[in-house]
């Protein structure tokens, strides 16, 4: 990762650390991914809270962000296509319940943060709280989440994951977690030649 990117990920970070007693999140995730070319998936965060997970995908981009919620891939500032954030981030959910087998009821939130220097031309809905796939910037991370979380807890009486729930959630993903440097390395490499969409 370099220095932009780390930067990048330290904030996120300090983001996450603000959210209430009681959630958890796990960043820098590297499972094993069978479907994917690279055999692995590389996930920026997962936070693990009472009303749901959320499954997030950080980018450093610079410039305008223009994407339909349907379509293949988005553009940056019209200079060049990104693979759709959201489809990637579909796969990231989907192999996350694969470790998950008694959580596949759970609420999953795909959920894609850009700093400050992006500006979204988006679908509308894709910044609107009631929807459980969200756009935002960095520094709205943690607000972003509690507020999804407080209209999700509005939907319901109760919490949907106990504490024993987001503790089990928790270990499991951490027990997945692949911190081998060098399959972490080989994977770098994988990824870069075959496109980002398989990360």
């Amino acid at each position: 990762m370099n220095l932009v990117g780390e930067l990048g990920e330290h904030k996120i970070n300090n983001q996450l650390d603000l959210l209430p007693n009681g959630c958890k999140y796990l960043s820098d995730l590297l499972v094993a991914n069978p479907k994917s070319r690279t055999g692995y998936s590389q996930i920026d965060h997962v936070v693990i809270t009472p009303q749901g997970l959320f499954v997030i995908e950080t980018k450093n981009y610079t410039g305008e962000i223009k994407g339909a919620r349907g379509a293949k891939s988005w553009t940056v500032s019209n200079r060049f296509k990104m693979y759709n954030p959201f489809m990637q981030n579909y796969g990231h959910i989907q192999v996350i319940k694969s470790y998950l087998p008694g959580f596949q009821g759970s609420r999953y939130i795909s959920l894609f943060s850009f700093t400050m220097r992006c500006r979204f031309s988006v679908d509308l809905e894709l910044r609107k709280i009631q929807s459980d796939e969200l756009i935002v910037y960095d520094v709205e991370l943690s607000e972003y989440i509690q507020r999804k979380n407080e209209s999700n807890q509005a939907e319901r009486v109760e919490a949907t994951l106990t504490d024993s729930d987001i503790q089990e959630i928790y270990q499991a993903l951490s027990g997945a977690n692949i911190t081998d440097p060098k399959i972490r390395a080989e994977h770098v490499v994988k990824a870069g030649s075959v496109g980002k969409r398989d990360r």
